[in-house]
This record gives C-alpha cells, structure tokens and sequence, in this order.
C-alpha cells in the first residue's frame, strides 16, 4: 500500500496507460543507431517513468512517423494512434514537443477535442503542457 503525501496509507493509484507519438518530417539520419525518434521516446519514457506513483504505465505499442510532415494528420502511426484512442486502449498521449503532434494550428485543435471526446488526455514534456478532459 502506498502512502500518500500526508502520511496516511491509500490505495495505489488507478493506472494510466500511456502512448509516446513522435515524429520527424524527413527521412534523413533515421538509420542512424540512434536518431531524433529515439531521442523524443527516452525523453518521453522518462517523464512517463517519473510519473509512475500516479499510476502512469507506458504501453508496448509504438507511434513513431519517420519521414512524415506535421503540416497534415495523413500519417499512419498517428492514424493508428487516433484508432486506438477511439477503441478507448490509451488514457494519456505523451509527446516530446507541440509540434510532434501537429503543425497546423486547426488539425491541433480538431486532434485535441477527439482526445477530449475520448477522455484521453495530453502532455508536451518539453513545453510542459497537460491538457485533458474537465
């Protein structure tokens, strides 16, 4: 049983799946051992992992758009992400900047009132932003 900051016991916290998208608008230097994907997921994984003792727990599946332009939302992680939100398998959708998610102020606006539908909310680790359902 975990204590809460007060010192008394609770129960553990209800867990929080979590998703990490990350993109990267063109292909080059994506065949690197280790590239700016990778470095927006250890970024994300840490913040997710220092989140833990509210019950945040990353899940397997990963959303990564090599090569794709934030300009428009026709990219397949992100579609596969948008579908997995929908199918209610994420609660928090973990993204290293802003603009990983979407360049075009509209398309951010419509993406975050379907995460807003589906309960699902949103963090920018960088930019310290957390937006989810009242």
């Amino acid at each position: 049983m975990r204590k809460r900051r007060n010192g008394n016991a609770g129960p553990p916290p209800e867990t929080r799946r979590c998703a990490i998208y990350t993109r990267k608008s063109t292909s080059i230097g994506l065949d690197q051992d280790f590239n700016t994907l990778d470095a927006q997921r250890e970024s994300c994984e840490r913040y997710i992992k220092s989140q833990a003792h509210d019950g945040w727990k990353l899940i397997k599946e990963q959303y990564d758009d090599g090569g794709f332009t934030g300009a428009n939302l026709e990219r397949p992680a992100f579609q596969r992400l948008l579908a997995d939100i929908e199918a209610g398998k994420i609660d928090i959708v973990v993204v290293n900047e802003v603009d990983r998610l979407s360049r075009s102020l509209l398309d951010f606006a419509q993406v975050m009132d379907r995460f807003n539908q589906a309960g699902t909310a949103f963090i920018s680790v960088t930019q310290n932003a957390l937006l989810k359902k009242k």
